[in-house]
């Protein structure tokens, strides 16, 4: 028997996460963009890092088009673009007031902002339930000073020194 929806989510939930934007920019679906926790390294030679991206969400259509997206991790001070691109607002409104350039190697909206940004090539691709899990090979990283966002128990959190 397979555990019920309430118990996996109550969970997860204690799993603490950093949060990031996954990114992709293509000619036909143009900026995508959805706030995403499940990211993770996977390999160093090469470099390889995953998401997962629910099946529905437009930008993993664009990930999945394009071939290439980027992860933009967020600092403590970017609870509002978490939700900005969390929420129900239009990919449009998501990319509103964000300050961002396309990423070099992928093109890819990469944030000014971000703790780090690393910009990828999708070498694999894998559907697991109602989430795509998208392998990609890092092409690029920038690295900028600041402390993450983190998310723990349905809450935003800070690490305290």
């Amino acid at each position: 028997m397979s555990v019920n929806d309430q118990d996996f989510k109550n969970a997860l939930k204690l799993w603490a996460s950093g949060v990031t934007v996954v990114t992709a920019k293509t000619e036909k679906l143009g900026l995508k963009g959805m706030t995403a926790t499940s990211f993770s390294s996977v390999s160093m030679e090469p470099p390889q890092i995953l998401v997962c991206i629910n099946k529905s969400a437009d930008t993993g259509d664009a990930v999945l088009e394009g071939k290439s997206f980027a992860v933009n991790i967020l600092n403590t001070d970017q609870q509002e673009v978490s939700n900005q691109f969390a929420g129900g607002a239009s990919q449009e409104q998501r990319f509103a007031n964000v300050e961002w350039q396309e990423g070099e190697k992928t093109g890819s909206p990469i944030f000014d902002d971000a703790l780090a940004s690393i910009e990828c090539t999708v070498v694999d691709q894998v559907l697991a339930g109602s989430h795509w899990v998208v392998i990609g090979e890092v092409k690029a990283v920038a690295c900028r000073a600041g402390e993450p966002l983190m998310y723990y128990n349905s809450a935003y959190r800070e690490l305290k020194g």
